[in-house]
């Protein structure tokens, strides 16, 4: 089993498959509107604005779970993120990432790479950074600014 074995949802409820973006370097997210963590979209932009023609995509995945701080719809999300912070990245249907609904990604994800406390996801803006071959690499903790990854893409990007 690999990352590209898994389909999602669009913000529209279509399905997608992750297979889409093989042969990239990818970084996986999980989002909310109403976050202290929220204003990471900027830089999550800065950078897939920066090294998106390079081969690097950003997949975010809106969540509810963390003290129901993605409370609207896909549509109210989709919004925010484009109005508030200029999001050309794909923003996802809103899904769990954690308990008896977790979607099997995030299960795939934390298996792979569990954090500090196990593997359950701890809070919005939790980041996994995979590579071209579809391996999960890193997991990064919410604190951890998007600037901060920078150096580690750029890595994963140079031929």
């Amino acid at each position: 089993m690999s990352i590209y074995s898994f389909k999602i949802k669009d913000a529209l409820g279509q399905e997608k498959a992750l297979s889409d973006y093989q042969g990239k370097v990818l970084l996986i997210v999980n989002t909310a509107s109403k976050c202290g963590h929220t204003p990471q979209y900027a830089g999550l932009q800065a950078l897939y604005s920066a090294l998106k023609e390079r081969g690097f995509e950003i997949l975010a995945f809106p969540c509810d779970q963390f003290g129901h701080q993605e409370p609207g719809t896909n549509e109210e999300i989709q919004q925010f993120c484009q109005l508030n912070y200029g999001v050309t990245f794909p923003v996802f249907a809103r899904l769990e990432v954690n308990g008896p609904g977790a979607d099997p990604l995030y299960t795939y994800l934390t298996g792979e790479k569990p954090g500090p406390k196990g593997g359950d996801i701890q809070w919005n803006f939790t980041k996994f950074l995979v590579d071209r071959n579809g391996k999960v690499l890193e997991r990064f903790e919410p604190k951890v600014q998007p600037e901060a990854l920078e150096p580690s893409i750029q890595k994963l990007l140079t031929p």
